[in-house]
């Protein structure tokens, strides 16, 4: 076994998964836009983020492994990766467009409005309330928050880490299957420690912000930056 070209390599995928991540938005901006209008807890985003990002990785090794297993040259493939990612993207980018359209839909029906009542004394006053009851309200909150993250998970499962099978994974294999494991197993930790540092930081920093005139727009905002996320990988940004 060459030491050194392994250290290199397990040097690069520990860059590469930092710099993979911290490039792709579509890995923290779902979480993110998520956590803030479903108001999850830290610990559930946490685990929601760490869910999905694994599941990210693991269709990757899975499909890289079976790869080398099989002796399937690395251009055989890649093709298969860039598909997954044709999905992933579409998926992303419909399901940002369907929550965005719910969200739409919820404040349009949660528009306040008032009526004037007059008293007897002469006095006027005006009562604001929506049509949209609390209690309907309350239910759609809890189908749609009891969804995203299943969605979210199929969504990262067809989403491939582009560079880990031809950059990581078959170079190591000319070495050892342990060279092989040992640049996955880095790669899978920078990626996770990545999507995870930036989820919890922007958590705790858009807790202390406050957007009340924007909220009833807030699942709508949500899901059209998810859809932005989606385009972005369509078009290669």
């Amino acid at each position: 076994m060459d030491d050194a070209t392994l250290g290199a390599l397990i040097g690069t995928a520990a860059a590469i998964g930092f710099i993979h991540t911290l490039t792709g938005p579509d890995h923290f901006v779902p979480f993110i836009a998520m956590a803030r209008v479903g108001q999850w807890s830290l610990r559930r985003t946490m685990a929601i983020t760490f869910a999905c990002g694994l599941g990210h990785v693991l269709s990757s090794i899975v499909l890289g492994a079976l790869g080398i297993g099989l002796g399937w040259m690395v251009g055989s493939v890649v093709p298969v990766e860039e598909y997954r990612g044709n999905v992933a993207g579409w998926l992303l980018l419909g399901f940002g467009l369907a929550y965005m359209t719910w969200g739409l839909v919820r404040a349009i029906r949660n528009r306040p409005h008032g009526h004037s009542h007059g008293h007897t004394d002469g006095a006027v006053h005006v009562h604001e309330h929506t049509h949209h009851g609390n209690h309907v309200h309350v239910h759609e909150e809890e189908r749609a928050g009891s969804m995203t993250p299943w969605v979210l998970f199929a969504i990262f499962v067809f989403g491939p880490c582009e560079p880990l099978i031809p950059i990581l994974m078959y170079p190591a294999a000319k070495l050892s299957l342990f060279g092989v494991g040992m640049v996955t197993i880095v790669f899978a930790v920078a990626t996770l420690a990545t999507m995870l540092t930036i989820v919890v930081a922007a958590y705790l920093g858009l807790a202390k912000f406050s957007f009340p005139r924007l909220q009833r727009f807030s699942h709508a905002i949500a899901g059209g930056t998810i859809a932005l996320c989606g385009a972005a990988i369509q078009l290669g940004l």
